[in-house]
Parts: C-alpha cells; sequence; structure tokens
C-alpha cells in the first residue's frame, strides 16, 4: 500500500484490516499471494470510502458499495475483477460482522456480476515439446531451468506451489512429490520420467553449483543461491517460449492449463484431474471439458460428411446429377 493511500484510510479501519488479514492467515489458510491480492482490493474499498468521510463500518452503506461497484465498472476493469473485489469485500464485512466489529453487512444484498467462464487457454501438444526443449543443459541455470519447465508439465503445479517445493518434497525413487496447495491443503503428485531425469540431474549436477547454503532447503534456486521468486519464474517461461517462436509467450497458468487438457485428452477422468490441480470443486476442473468438446466439436465439422452446410450442400449436387445420368 503506498503511503498516501495509508494516509488517507483512518486508524480504525486499518485496525481492522490487520485483524482481518491476521484471520486470511491463521483461520482460512490461505497463501501469502492470496492474501495479498484481499488487502490491495479491501485497500481501494476503503480509500474510495474514506474519501467520503466513512472512517468506520457504522458508516458503511449498501448505497456506499453500489457506487463503489458502479465506480469499478466505469474503470473498465473485467466482469471477473469487479466480482473478486465485490467478493473480497463482502468476506471483509462479513468477518466484522461476526467478530462484533459491526452491527450489520452492508453487502448482505449486493448482487455481483456474474464471472463470464473464459476457456482456459494451453498450448499444443507440439508447442510445449518446442518449450521444454529450448533450455541449454550444458550450464547450471539451463539444467535448473529444463527440470523447471518438465516439472511444471508433469504436474500443473501452481507457481506458488512450485516457488514453495524444497528438496525434501522431491522423491525420485517413487516418481512422486509432496505440495501445499490453496487453504494449505497437502497433495502426492505423481511426475514422470522426463520429469525424474530432469529433475535428477539438477539435483545431482547443477543445484550444488548454485547453492551458497541460504536457500533453507529451497528445490529451485535463483543465480545467487536463494529460493526462485514468482515473477522470476515468470519472466523464465517468457523467454523461452519467445525463443520456441511461440505466438504468445506463456505463463506458468497456461502450463498447468496444457498439462490438465493433454491428461484429458490422453482419457483420464474428471476426479482424477481435479486430484491432481488441487482443486476443492469439480466444477473449477470441469471448464476443460469444454476445451475437449469444442476440440471435439470441429473435428466432427471436419469429418462429418453432414456436418457442414457447404459439404452438405456439394453432396445434394453430386447426387442429382447422378439421378440425371441415370435419365431421371
Amino acid at each position: 500500500m503506498s503511503e498516501g493511500r495509508a494516509n488517507a484510510i483512518s486508524q480504525k479501519w486499518l485496525s481492522l484490516v490487520k485483524a482481518y488479514i491476521a484471520h486470511l492467515l491463521a483461520e482460512r489458510g490461505l497463501s501469502q499471494h492470496t492474501v495479498d491480492s484481499y488487502r490491495r482490493d479491501i485497500y481501494d474499498y476503503l480509500s474510495f470510502a474514506s474519501e467520503r468521510g466513512v472512517d468506520e463500518p457504522s458508516k458503511c452503506s449498501y448505497e456506499l458499495i453500489l457506487i463503489y461497484a458502479l465506480r469499478l465498472r466505469r474503470r473498465n476493469l473485467s466482469s471477473a475483477t469487479i466480482q473478486r473485489r465485490l467478493s473480497a469485500i463482502t468476506s471483509f464485512h462479513r468477518f466484522l460482522l461476526r467478530e462484533g466489529f459491526s452491527d450489520e453487512d452492508p453487502t448482505a444484498n449486493l448482487e455481483r456480476p456474474k464471472k463470464r467462464a473464459l476457456l482456459p487457454t494451453y498450448l499444443s501438444r507440439d508447442a510445449i515439446e518446442r518449450l521444454l526443449e529450448q533450455p541449454l543443459e550444458s550450464t547450471p541455470i539451463g539444467m535448473r531451468d529444463r527440470a523447471m519447465l518438465e516439472l511444471l508439465y508433469a504436474s500443473g503445479v501452481r507457481v506458488s506451489e512450485l516457488v514453495n517445493l524444497n528438496v525434501e518434497d522431491v522423491n525420485l525413487e517413487t516418481g512422486f512429490i509432496r505440495c501445499v496447495g490453496k487453504g494449505n491443503k497437502e497433495r502426492v503428485i505423481p511426475i514422470g520420467r522426463k520429469a525424474i531425469e530432469a529433475l535428477e540431474a539438477y539435483l545431482t549436477l547443477s543445484r550444488p553449483s548454485i547453492d551458497k547454503g541460504i536457500s533453507g532447503g529451497a528445490l529451485f534456486l535463483s543465480n545467487r543461491g536463494r529460493r526462485l521468486c514468482r515473477s522470476a519464474v515468470f519472466k523464465i517461461i517468457k523467454r523461452y517460449g519467445i525463443a520456441a517462436g511461440l505466438s504468445k509467450p506463456p505463463s506458468p497458468h497456461v502450463i498447468r492449463h496444457t498439462f490438465a487438457t493433454h491428461l484429458l485428452e490422453g482419457g483420464a477422468d474428471l476426479r482424477s484431474i481435479q486430484e491432481l490441480l488441487g482443486h476443492a470443486s469439480i466444477t473449477t476442473t470441469q471448464i476443460y471439458t469444454h476445451v475437449s468438446t469444442e476440440k471435439l466439436r470441429q473435428s466432427f465439422l471436419r469429418a462429418h460428411p453432414r456436418a457442414s452446410l457447404k459439404r452438405e450442400q456439394k453432396t445434394t449436387t453430386v447426387q442429382r446429377e447422378e439421378v440425371d445420368d441415370q435419365g431421371g
């Protein structure tokens, strides 16, 4: 939070936000990244409220939040972003009511915009292969990056889960990794031969030369020997995406989508994919069925003799010519 914004928000609000953030971390077990997102969204709302003299919960109203929602729309934010911000505000006010900091919840009757379900972007098999081949395994950093990319594609872990992995979380003998995901939930994920080989090479030949004894056991290290951070992973993948000639450099989440989509196309059942991805609800995982269904539809339109209008018209014309030849 900027100093200007902090000065604009009353100490009363700041102390309540602090209590709420502590609740998110301790009781709900959210990741630091998610908590930081909640904090930013709430500070933006409270800054808006403070401009209107609303310096404590008792002064909040449904009308205030409605005006704020309208301002968000005027800023041309996406429906998903607006929904996320209003969800953060709702959660905050529910916490205040539950803990006795407020007598009512001004968000109780708030209608949030429906989030348009976007189909996940993923890479083709050829594209992911080109991406995985980019790191130069003749260098320690190249070996690290190859292991990192192979593991992302082999496991579908989130970037936050990847950077939080420790060496002890990897069991190359059994071919499993252990990670802690959203809600502090732990899951064990199998990985394939290619990822095992890349990790073994990295751990044996590369990581010892990077390790400066200050990593705290982190699996993936920066060239300074510290735990690799999220932003560094994004930059690394973008660089290799450009080198691979991909039209749009992928993000770590695109590789996660690719993992799930390729599993589904290969015949894996939805429940297994849900477990591997760490989704709390099967509904979240079902979006991948839309990707495969669309691909199936396109194949059908290309292949079935009566799927395309043009193909049907052409067939009808040929049939008429055959009738004419027979003296119809």
